[in-house]
């Protein structure tokens, strides 16, 4: 019974976490379920290693686990990982803590609060990344950079060339770019 407030901060910090922060900017329900399963699942094998002699270890060990099965069973962007590690950080906090303390409540905070700055969608609103597929080979990179400056309409500040098919006449290129700011026209 003296756990029930420590469960309880971990539920509000999980709810925060995936209802306030993760779904109403990505809507990736099929990781809602995740971050929910995951938290509470560690929450309750933490509580239970936390008050047998098997130790912090054990546990410690449970977390990687789960970490490697959950990350190589579908791909998930570098965001989603940070809320992942999110998820299970909140439930070992408060599976391993017998009661609610200043440390472990304000650790939950920061874990929530790095989130909610992080992840802020006016934060670097304007950098973009993605994979474009030219029907064109090219293998000279200052080319290649002026041709995705003028097709993506703002500068280049990454490219990496990953494929290209001479047979096909396709360049494979995943690119970093500034979207510019929009014109207001009248």
């Amino acid at each position: 019974m003296e756990q029930l407030p420590i469960i309880a901060i971990d539920l509000v910090a999980i709810t925060v976490l995936t209802f306030v922060l993760y779904f109403p900017r990505h809507h990736r329900r099929d990781l809602v379920v995740a971050f929910l399963g995951v938290n509470v699942g560690v929450l309750a094998v933490a509580m239970v290693l936390g008050t047998s002699a098997v130790g912090v270890g054990l546990g410690l060990g449970l977390f990687g686990v789960l970490s490697i099965i959950r990350l190589r069973s579908d791909e998930i962007a570098q965001h989603e990982v940070a809320y992942y590690f999110a998820a299970l950080a909140l439930g070992l906090l408060a599976g391993l803590s017998s009661a609610p303390s200043v440390l472990v409540v304000g650790l939950m905070a920061l874990i929530i609060a790095a989130l909610v700055i992080g992840d802020h969608p006016r934060l670097f609103h304007r950098h973009r990344q993605q994979t474009v597929h030219l029907d064109t080979v090219q293998t000279d990179e200052a080319a290649l950079r002026r041709q995705l400056t003028e097709l993506l309409g703002g500068p280049v500040t990454h490219l990496s060339v990953k494929h290209v098919d001479l047979v096909n006449d396709t360049t494979l290129v995943e690119v970093r770019h500034v979207v510019q700011r929009e014109r207001v026209t009248v």
